[in-house]
């Protein structure tokens, strides 16, 4: 089945971590060795290859970089400057990864469509058992994790003109447009400001990394089309970098998706380096999220995928039962077990997030 991830630092680990994403997962991981940093732990999941396997047709990729004030090597950067140069390097890669046919940058419902039926035929022609290194291109749309590399509100409409479609305005920590996770800073004026340029711009927002203040805040000042790209159910586990009922029955009151994250830490409480080896976390701890948010909505058209895998961790931190990205098609599996209907499992899969699209590019 087809799958939207819509959360994926793809440039990220390409440019920081010097990760060849055109080679296999396990490639990379040969390479790696014994290396150390961004992306050289030798247990890498995520690579073009392993996407395609998996039939990952669409992502949502990041471009990431902070600059809060707290410095950290390869992404939180000194200087508004090198934020903004390391944003704008990562939309780079990616359109260098379209210039030589690998992917297509969408922008708009007219590529969206293109790229959704070029992939169903595919599908329907039986090819994914077939030649999988025959797929159609990836499809990638661009979202800005941090608005920090964004000098002023006034530049939104040339990232948008450059292929920027979603923003979360700030990660971890403290940010210029809004307090973070781990923080109780609410929205900065500079933020309510961008907020109103996203709105009259189009781009979506994503509300994922918020602290609690700045998520209500947000909610009050942008009445656009809102999302979670990376989020899971603080019920299931009480962190505050999770949402509560309260949050995402916001998200859902505004028809928005909640699309859950497979960051071991975030899927099953008191998951820790320290107690894997006690405590296991498989994918059907992940779908325990995508039914909790199904349950608090009463329909399954608000629960999606998006995986954040690798992002900042490897397979030592994923679900056991996962080895490379592709392994996510054991989601819709999981799901039928437990009763969901087909309909309902492609609206997981990839359709909610599609009707979100579809609704914000226009008919």
């Amino acid at each position: 089945m087809l799958i939207v991830d819509s959360h994926l630092d793809l440039a990220w680990n390409a440019m920081q971590g010097s990760r060849d994403l055109l080679q296999s997962a396990y490639t990379i991981r040969t390479q790696e060795g014994h290396t150390s940093g961004v992306g050289g732990n030798g247990q890498g999941t995520v690579a073009l290859p392993e996407m395609r396997q998996g039939r990952i047709f669409l992502a949502v990729v990041t471009l990431m970089a902070r600059h809060t004030g707290r410095a950290a090597p390869n992404i939180d950067y000194g200087s508004q400057a090198q934020a903004t140069a390391t944003a704008q390097g990562h939309l780079a890669y990616y359109r260098e990864l379209e210039s030589h046919g690998h992917v297509r940058i969408i922008t708009d419902r007219e590529g969206l469509d293109q790229h959704v039926a070029e992939w169903e035929a595919w599908e329907a022609a039986g090819a994914a058992e077939n030649n999988i290194t025959a797929t159609p291109r990836l499809g990638f749309i661009a979202s800005m994790e941090s608005a920090d590399p964004i000098w002023q509100p006034s530049q939104l409409e040339q990232w948008y003109g450059a292929g920027l479609r979603l923003i979360g305005p700030t990660h971890y920590g403290p940010g210029r447009y809004a307090g973070g996770t781990a923080t109780e800073i609410g929205l900065s004026a500079l933020g309510k400001d961008l907020l109103t340029e996203m709105r009259r711009v189009g781009i979506i927002l994503d509300m994922t990394h918020f602290s609690d203040q700045a998520f209500w805040q947000a909610l009050d000042h942008y009445d656009g089309a809102i999302i979670a790209s990376h989020q899971n159910c603080r019920a299931l586990v009480p962190h505050q970098r999770q949402f509560d009922d309260n949050q995402l029955k916001a998200i859902i009151a505004r028809d928005g998706v909640i699309s859950a994250a497979f960051d071991n830490w975030m899927i099953r409480a008191g998951w820790t380096l320290r107690t894997r080896h006690e405590m296991t976390v498989t994918i059907a701890h992940v779908v325990d999220h995508i039914d909790y948010v199904c349950q608090l909505a009463g329909n399954a058209r608000h629960a999606a995928i998006g995986s954040d895998l690798d992002g900042g961790f490897g397979r030592e931190q994923s679900p056991s039962d996962l080895d490379t990205i592709a392994d996510m098609q054991k989601i819709a599996t999981i799901l039928h077990t437990r009763g969901y209907s087909e309909p309902d499992i492609a609206g997981i899969m990839h359709g909610n997030w599609l009707r979100v699209l579809r609704k914000q590019w226009g008919k």
